[in-house]
């Protein structure tokens, strides 16, 4: 494609016999075209995901005009703007007939420049229906007990969505009530590995169904299990005190809340020499919602607090953290959405950029600026990728460094399934770019997008062997790990983990499945790093922290760890001196560092970062 003004003069024509006696016919004057030179119109930078997704287009039609001495003037005319003005926010969103197991709902009609042609029902941000432009009610059905909120948002031809109509808070009445509490767990065990120590118990009964079980050491609550599954049941605690009898009980509980008594009491002694975690030792607190742990140079530590989009610098040792800055127009989303990420290059030393996903009232956005002393400098941030759908949840925003020096980030389908497998959106998919944003050569769709069909990616890390990862929270069937190959699509919203959702579903042709999977009472994992040939999960959902070892192209011998102990794990990064880790408890949550053990070689220090919604994230 040629760029600059092309000349007007682009042609002559030979006067046809017609001409003489003064008919000039289209006929004549287009076929006697001789040495004829096409100009184009200067184009708008193309969009960085596919043309006809925002980038210009020129058409092939022609407009000829006849000049004195039949000079020809031929110009290309580009197409009518493309539609990318969403329609109006669903107004009057109302709740009708309610019963334990379906809600009625109700809004009104929203309008747009062309045409309204769906509405999508969320419910805590997910995508649970969708009706047609001439619909203004649905029907929720298998509703979730307990409160929730419920949003509709419009989408019009082109694909673009309305911002979210008002929140309405639902409370689904229950289905019968449950007031006896679950018996007491059985068959209580405990075996003791250096500081190590293996729980097992029987399941315990109930009317309704155990929720959960609760563990406690020397009486006091070390951790929980999720009560699904069964019929028996597994807690490890890790850097028990040394050389010390230690005495464990088990109860449970129901969805109601409604406790047994604690089971028999068995007693272990720890050894002296520690396995796998040593100690666990709090270090920093913060009340707010952390996103992201940057380790600098200099074994400092960066995070973000989430919902009010602050930067802040820890200093491990002391645990003394210093406020740098607020990242300019960032702004949550009512779910996981605000300040989510943080990145720094290899280059930081050097050149002092930090990168950051956040999102803003209009999208989620990878940015860059630099850290001046103890302050961001707002005034140099540069836009690197904007236009990331954001979303109520599914919001994704991992940042990684690969060893070719280009940035990957990791974006959730924002709400909307069917982003996922769309390439015109940045939505559902791993994205790769150079540290200027520009586009890197070697991209498989010409743009940003490396890979797609994830839902909600939240763990991106690189193994030994300069492979990327991912780790994402699936529909309430199975977590996946996936290892991300170049144009790989994971096939989501048709397959989730290796369980179909649509006809084809997981045996679609090209779908990558993956490596590594859990049930979701045992996943809910985001935060993923590699030490050496293992890999860490951080996860949320479960309260745990997963480990497990590399074996070829797959991963083996998961176990879980720290399981209910600290509270809800986020994240995880390798560290300097210990492994560390954000604690989510009752009390303002903590940082908390973990000695390395000098008996397992694949176990360096470790950050890790947990927490839930009210407090460090």
């Amino acid at each position: 494609m040629r760029h600059g003004r092309p000349p007007a003069l682009v042609g002559t024509v030979s006067a046809p016999a017609e001409a003489a006696g003064g008919r000039c016919g289209r006929q004549g004057l287009v076929r006697g075209v001789s040495g004829l030179y096409i100009p184009e119109m200067t184009p708008v930078a193309a969009s960085p995901v596919e043309s006809d997704s925002g980038g210009s287009k020129l058409i092939s039609g022609l407009l000829l005009v006849a000049v004195a001495g039949l000079a020809v003037l031929i110009v290309r005319w580009p197409e009518p703007p493309p539609d990318v003005q969403p329609p109006s926010a669903p107004a009057e969103l109302s709740v009708g007939e309610t019963t334990c197991t379906s809600v009625a709902l109700s809004w009104a009609a929203s309008t747009d420049d062309r045409e309204v042609t769906g509405y999508d029902v969320h419910r805590d941000g997910q995508v649970v229906t969708s009706v047609g432009g001439g619909t203004r009610s649905a029907v929720l059905s298998d509703v979730p007990a307990g409160a929730w909120s419920v949003q509709v948002k419009a989408r019009d031809e082109a694909g673009n969505v309305s911002t979210a109509g008002p929140t309405v808070s639902v409370t689904p009445p229950q289905c019968g009530s449950d007031a006896k509490a679950p018996s007491a767990p059985s068959g209580v065990k405990a075996t003791a590995d250096g500081t190590t120590v293996t729980m097992t118990w029987d399941a315990a009964n109930d009317d309704v169904g155990v929720a959960a079980y609760d563990v406690f050491r020397d009486g006091a609550k070390v951790g929980s299990v999720d009560g699904g599954g069964g019929p028996q049941f597994t807690f490890v605690d890790l850097g028990v005190p040394a050389s010390a009898r230690h005495r464990y009980q088990v109860s449970a509980r129901d969805g109601q809340g409604n406790g047994s008594s604690r089971s028999a009491g068995v007693e272990v002694t720890a050894g002296a020499v520690c396995t796998v975690l040593c100690a666990v030792t709090p270090v920093a607190e913060d009340t707010g919602v952390v996103s992201g742990l940057a380790v600098l140079p200099d074994g400092s530590v960066l995070y973000g607090r989430r919902d009010t989009f602050e930067v802040v610098r820890l200093d491990p040792g002391t645990g003394q953290a210093t406020p740098l800055g607020t990242m300019p127009g960032a702004a949550g989303t009512g779910g996981d959405g605000g300040l989510l990420s943080l990145a720094v290059a290899s280059t930081f030393a050097r050149d002092r950029w930090l990168y950051v996903f956040y999102s803003t009232a209009a999208d989620n956005r990878v940015v860059r600026l630099r850290l001046r002393g103890d302050e961001l400098d707002g005034a140099s941030m540069q836009s690197l990728v904007v236009g990331i759908p954001r979303g109520k949840v599914h919001n994704g925003g991992r940042l990684r460094f690969g060893r070719d020096g280009r940035l990957y980030a990791a974006t959730g389908d924002a709400g909307n399934p069917r982003l996922a497998q769309d390439q015109r959106s940045l939505g559902g998919k791993v994205l790769r770019f150079n540290p200027d944003g520009t586009v890197p050569a070697g991209n498989p769709f010409g743009g940003y997008i490396w890979s797609l069909g994830h839902r909600s990616p939240q763990g991106l890390a690189f193994d030994a062997r300069g492979r990327l990862w991912v780790q994402e929270s699936g529909d309430g069937l199975t977590d996946e790990t996936n290892l991300v190959v170049k144009g790989g699509n994971y096939g989501w919203p048709a397959c989730e983990g290796t369980e179909s959702r649509s006809t084809g579903g997981c045996e679609t042709p090209g779908f990558v499945a993956p490596r590594l999977g859990f049930a979701a009472a045992e996943g809910g994992c985001g935060g993923m790093a590699f030490v050496r040939d293992v890999v860490y999960l951080a996860c949320a959902g479960s309260s745990r922290l997963y480990r497990a070892d590399l074996d070829g192209d797959g991963l083996a011998n998961a176990q879980p760890m720290l399981v209910g102990a600290y509270g809800r794990l986020f994240t995880v990064e390798p560290g300097a001196a210990a492994r560390c880790g954000w604690s989510a408890v009752p009390a303002p949550a903590r940082v908390s560092c973990a000695s390395r053990c000098p008996r397992q070689a694949d176990r360096p220090p470790m950050w890790w970062r947990c927490g839930d919604r009210r407090r460090i994230a």
